[in-house]
């Protein structure tokens, strides 16, 4: 077995709140995979890497993307032709993958892009991206949120959804992203607008869940996070105005909330003269009322995961290492703001059984800091870092 030791650093191995020092891990370079780990004494290895005390932590994990999203144009993928999108695609995921992030969670995919890029990553036709968990396009019904060519199923009864559904899984998607409430970007509805019922919501869990697979919800507002809560979704995104019964309802049913605070910020913050009124208005009468509302959900024990909307307006892709300060606003500390990545995300995802801590027998992806994460959220920001997927280094 050819194996390769990366030694002399400081781990946060993502698991425990505590930094070991003189560490190493010794990785098979055949399947990316840690074999065993210590501190002091590396094991030697046909190679040997030297991180020079640096700080290591697991690479991000991401899962509320958009890579067909431009935030510099705020088209909606309107005006722009298939082989255009796929082409910024491959360069926005190489972007996330620089900024840290090793793996991510698509969340609506304009012509399914993203299952088409990683049928290419698997067959070996391009690299130098996260690996993905894909869903294709969104289901959104007729005159909803995320309703736009070639970047949604439209859905208008159980039966539909039914078939979107099956369809999606037959293309090719990991998961499935169902719009529950109008939102910040579509024109025509409110946060507050309930848009696919329980019904429709639940014939996506249904077939979902045959199948072993997940269902992410767009849930702005009230009644539609409670409805995609009864209808059995497996994540909320957003949940800005998550309110106490359905924090006792997520509680109840395992229900994990992806907060995007990036995108929430990023609008009312770069938003003026440039965004519509209407669309800068519902972000910023949100911001502080969703600050209060998460940091009652986070005191009361819901499990939060890593995602940022990237692709959504202003919000870049090389922005993920931000949201982790902003987890620390919702009365989190750095340890357990990395956990909504490390832990929560990769759980949600169901890759923890080989992603999301470095621990013997996980895939070895990871990032190389010049300081320590747990002293400083901030740390992860830096530009410059080091970052390896199965111990092969890719920036």
């Amino acid at each position: 077995m050819a194996t390769k030791t990366f030694f002399n650093f400081n781990l946060f191995d993502g698991l425990n709140n505590l930094i070991q020092e003189s560490a190493w891990f010794k990785v098979d370079t055949l399947t990316g995979k840690i074999v065993s780990l210590g501190t002091s004494n590396p094991e030697k290895s046909n190679t040997m890497v030297d991180l020079e005390q640096k700080y290591v932590m697991p690479g991000l994990i991401n899962v509320h993307t958009h890579i067909s999203g431009d935030p510099d144009s705020f088209d909606g993928n309107f005006n722009r032709s298939e082989a255009e999108i796929a082409v910024e695609a491959y360069q926005n995921l190489q972007i996330l993958l620089k900024s840290g992030v090793t793996y991510i969670r698509e969340c609506g995919c304009a012509y399914d892009i993203d299952i088409k890029l990683k049928k290419s990553q698997k067959e070996g036709r391009i690299s130098k991206i996260p690996s993905m968990i894909t869903s294709g396009r969104a289901l959104s019904m007729t005159g909803g949120h995320g309703d736009g060519p070639n970047v949604s199923y439209l859905t208008d009864s159980p039966d539909e959804v039914r078939k979107a559904t099956r369809t999606a899984f037959r293309n090719g998607a990991d998961c499935i992203k169902v719009m529950a409430t109008g939102g910040v970007m579509s024109p025509g509805d409110f946060m507050n607008d309930p848009q696919l019922s329980i019904e429709e919501m639940r014939a996506a869990v249904v077939e979902a869940h045959h199948k072993r697979k997940t269902v992410a919800a767009h849930a702005e507002g009230n009644p539609g996070i409670k409805y995609a809560i009864l209808a059995g979704v497996d994540s909320i995104e957003h949940g800005f105005y998550v309110n106490d019964e359905d924090i006792k309802l997520m509680l109840e049913r395992g229900t994990y909330l992806t907060p995007t605070l990036l995108a929430e910020t990023l609008i009312p913050k770069f938003g003026k003269n440039v965004l519509p009124d209407w669309e800068l208005k519902k972000a910023a009468d949100a911001l502080d009322d969703t600050f209060v509302n998460l940091s009652a959900a986070f005191e009361k024990g819901i499990k939060f995961t890593c995602g940022t909307d990237a692709g959504s307006p202003f919000n870049g892709y090389d922005k993920t290492p931000f949201e982790f300060e902003l987890l620390t606003k919702l009365g989190m500390t750095p340890f357990e703001a990395y956990q909504c990545s490390t832990i929560n995300s990769a759980k949600l995802c169901q890759i923890d059984d080989e992603y999301g801590t470095l621990e013997a027998g996980k895939i070895a992806d990871f990032i190389v800091l010049d300081s320590n994460p747990l002293e400083d959220v901030k740390a992860v920001q830096q530009l410059d870092k080091q970052v390896f997927q199965k111990a092969i280094r890719q920036y």
